[in-house]
C-alpha cells in the first residue's frame, strides 16, 4: 500500500543529547545530508568508546547512556541553550546539573552530577561527547526521524487500549492523516514538505526504549514484543534524509512526491 493523501506535522522534536529530554519546536531549517539543528549532537560515554572529536565516527548506541538500558534518564528534565551552549538538568523541578557543554569545566559538572547519580549503571566515566556537525544517532546516516501517530493509535488497540505517548518513540517529525503502518511502504520515495524534500530511506525497527515511559520513567510497556507478535516484525516509523533545503513548521503538509511524467 502506497501513501497519496497529504498529512500534516503536528509535532516537531529533536534531542540535543542523546538519551534525554525531547524538545519541542515551532519551525526549522532542514539542510541537505544534515539531521535537525543540534539533534543528538551530543552523548554522554558509558565507559570508554574510542570516539575522537576530532575524526567523529558513528558508534552504536550501547555505548552511551540512552533509554533502551537506562531509564531513569527519562525522570531528568534538560534544556540545551543554542545561543550558550548551555544544558541544565532539573530533578523533581530543582535544578541539579548546569554547564556549557562547549568548555572543560562545563562539561565536568555534568559529569560529575552522572557521576554521583548513575553509579550502578556506569560501565567507566561519563564523558560528554561532541563531535562539530556529528550526530550520534541510532543509524550512521545522517537521518530525520518521522512518526505516524495512526500507527501509535494501532499500537494502543493492540494494547487492548493502553494508552501509548508518542514520544516513546523519539521522532523528530510527528505526522497524522496517513494510514496506519502506510509509512512503512515509503522507503525509496520522496517527500515533500514546502521547499524541503526528504527521501526515504529506512525503516525504524524500535527497541526497547520505546518501553520507557517519558513521563514517569517507567519500564512498563512490551512494545517491540507487542509488534513482533502482530506484524511479524518491530517496525514503528521511518527515516528520511534531507535532500532539498526548506524551512518546516509544525502545521505544515507533508506529501509523497509524485514521480514527474516524462
Amino acid at each position: 500500500m502506497t501513501v497519496s493523501q497529504t498529512a500534516e506535522i503536528t509535532g516537531l522534536y529533536r534531542y540535543p543529547i542523546k538519551g534525554l529530554t525531547p524538545e519541542s519546536l515551532p519551525r526549522v531549517p532542514l539542510r541537505t545530508g544534515q539531521t535537525l539543528p543540534a539533534d543528538r549532537r551530543y552523548a554522554i560515554e558509558n565507559g570508554p568508546s574510542g570516539f575522537d572529536p576530532e575524526a567523529p565516527e558513528w558508534k552504536p548506541k550501547i555505548l552511551f547512556l540512552m533509554l533502551a538500558r537506562n531509564e531513569r534518564l527519562a525522570s531528568l528534565d534538560s534544556r540545551f541553550e543554542d545561543a550558550t551552549n548551555r544544558l541544565t538538568i532539573r530533578k523533581d523541578g530543582q535544578i541539579v546539573a548546569s554547564g556549557d557543554l562547549e568548555t572543560a569545566a562545563g562539561r565536568a559538572a555534568i559529569e560529575s552530577y552522572f557521576t554521583e547519580n548513575f553509579q550502578p549503571e556506569l560501565k567507566g566515566p561519563p564523558k560528554v561527547l561532541s563531535g562539530r556537525d556529528h550526530s550520534f544517532s541510532d543509524v550512521a546516516r545522517k537521518v530525520v526521524s518521522i512518526i505516524n501517530l495512526n500507527s501509535v493509535r494501532a499500537i494502543e488497540a493492540m494494547l487492548g487500549g493502553t494508552a501509548v505517548h508518542p514520544l516513546r518513540f523519539r521522532g523528530n517529525l510527528y505526522v497524522q492523516g496517513w494510514p496506519a503502518w502506510s509509512e512503512l511502504d515509503l522507503v525509496g520515495q520522496t517527500l515533500a514538505i514546502g521547499e524541503a524534500r526528504l527521501k526515504v530511506v529506512k525503516r525504524i525497527v524500535r527497541c526497547p526504549a520505546t518501553n520507557v515511559d517519558p513521563v514517569t520513567a517507567a519500564r512498563d510497556l512490551e512494545i517491540p514484543p507487542t509488534l513482533s507478535r502482530h506484524l511479524g516484525h518491530m517496525d514503528c516509523g521511518i527515516y528520511a534524509e534531507v535532500i532539498a533545503d526548506g524551512e518546516i513548521g509544525v502545521g505544515d503538509a507533508i506529501a509523497v512526491e509524485q514521480p514527474k511524467l516524462i
